[in-house]
């Protein structure tokens, strides 16, 4: 559907869709304490059909969020701990021979589900990180040549440890790439940290939480955040930041043009989360960082004086001036 015969947004949708996402937003910080913003990045991911990386410590609850996210759009989570034994197959499934039948059967792996944790992604081969590529690109898995597609909608939640490194492998730029959002959990503050050792009896995997939301629903949700008006001005403003990062001194390889589209598409999410028919330069500002900083590579020397991905975006949304705030709708 091209732009001239996309529907546009009325009130009602935008009002509606804040409100429905909001619930959704308080379900899973029951489990989740703390964290809203990082909670509204997740969902807005799986609004957006994208995926999530979350390169966080052991025991930020990220096995907690991915299971509370499914719980509460009503579907169903699965959990791959990567390690380096790992098989492309343990992870898409594999054809048995079912000696009763005379006939090869595909038994579905851990990825047919509706949000899927690769827990510490980077300790698998690349040859097994490989195999997310086509299920995470295109909502299919091909296994002997036959294709078969994975729930609707579908989210990836991957982790890596920023510390422990020692058999690890580091995630390729075009794997980076299809993560439409990195962020991180971080530990609590003094406040949820409190909560959670009130509620320490109750392990966080045993609580169960009410769906909000079926997944029909949730299609529906994916629908209209897609209506939320970009204006030409904001494009121009993306198309600026994105050039911006493949000048600085300080980065070897800037953000792709999946990049580019991945702030878009977010964006206009997030307009819908917002309650509004249309973009806004805060929109692009507020989500340019998780978006855009894992895409880039930094040059050594710079990374060696301490310039993080974060700190070079931020400086490129202060360089690059936006367009007026009010934007024609």
């Amino acid at each position: 559907m091209n732009a001239a015969s996309q529907p546009s947004m009325t009130d009602e949708q935008a009002a509606w869709f804040s409100q429905v996402f909001g619930r959704l937003v308080e379900n899973v910080e029951q489990v989740v304490l703390g964290k809203a913003h990082v909670v509204k990045l997740a969902f807005a991911s799986l609004l957006t059909g994208g995926h999530l990386l979350l390169e966080d410590y052991p025991g930020t609850g990220k096995t907690s969020l991915a299971r509370a996210l499914a719980q509460t759009v009503g579907g169903h989570s699965g959990r791959i701990q990567f390690t380096p034994d790992l098989l492309p197959g343990d992870v898409t499934g594999m054809s048995v021979y079912d000696q009763a039948s005379r006939r090869f059967e595909f038994h579905r792996g851990p990825v047919f589900a509706t949000v899927l944790l690769a827990d510490e992604i980077n300790r698998a081969s690349p040859k097994t990180q490989s195999a997310l590529l086509e299920v995470m690109e295109e909502g299919q898995v091909t296994v002997d040549g036959v294709t078969h597609p994975v729930d609707d909608p579908f989210m990836v939640i991957a982790t890596q440890n920023p510390v422990e490194q020692a058999g690890t492998y580091r995630l390729p730029e075009a794997q980076l790439d299809r993560f439409l959002m990195k962020s991180s959990l971080g530990y609590p503050d003094q406040a949820s940290t409190l909560r959670i050792l009130q509620g320490a009896r109750v392990r966080s995997h045993h609580v169960e939480l009410d769906p909000v939301v079926d997944l029909r629903t949730l299609q529906e949700m994916a629908v209209i955040a897609r209506m939320p008006h970009t204006d030409d001005a904001l494009l121009d403003y993306i198309t600026r930041l994105v050039e911006e990062t493949r000048n600085a001194p300080e980065v070897r390889l800037g953000v792709s043009v999946r990049g580019a589209l991945g702030l878009v598409r977010a964006a206009t999410t997030w307009a819908a989360v917002e309650g509004r028919s249309y973009v806004t330069p805060d929109d692009v500002k507020t989500l340019a960082t998780p978006v855009l900083a894992h895409r880039l590579v930094l040059d050594p020397e710079a990374e060696f004086d301490g310039v993080t991905a974060a700190s070079v975006i931020g400086r490129i949304l202060i360089d690059v001036r936006p367009p007026a705030e009010r934007l024609p709708r």
